[in-house]
């Protein structure tokens, strides 16, 4: 007989007998794979719990910067300081008319 005990945090706490563990799997082992923990008791005492396996941490990966760069720029050459000193000096223009 599958009892279902409600805990802390108004979480539900699945209960299966040995019996229901044997007969109705399927039925116990969907609710480990949706993240249930499944008290298994034998002659009204729990000895056992199944828990689902922990979720896998995700990984950061690093972007490629220079990848990204030579996909938005290509190969053209880096601004030299004259080339720099030119554009600052056309943009100041415009600011003061």
């Amino acid at each position: 007989m599958i009892h279902f005990t409600i805990i802390m945090k108004a979480a539900i706490k699945k209960t299966a007998t040995v019996a229901d563990l044997r007969n109705q799997f399927r039925r116990i082992s969907s609710w480990i794979e949706q993240g249930e923990i499944v008290s298994i008791t034998r002659r009204g005492n729990i000895f056992a719990e199944l828990v689902p396996p922990p979720k896998p941490k995700k990984v950061f990966k690093m972007p490629d910067f220079l990848a990204q760069a030579k996909k938005i720029w290509g190969d053209r050459p880096p601004l030299t300081q004259a080339q720099v000193r030119e554009m600052k000096e056309w943009e100041l223009e415009g600011q003061e008319g």
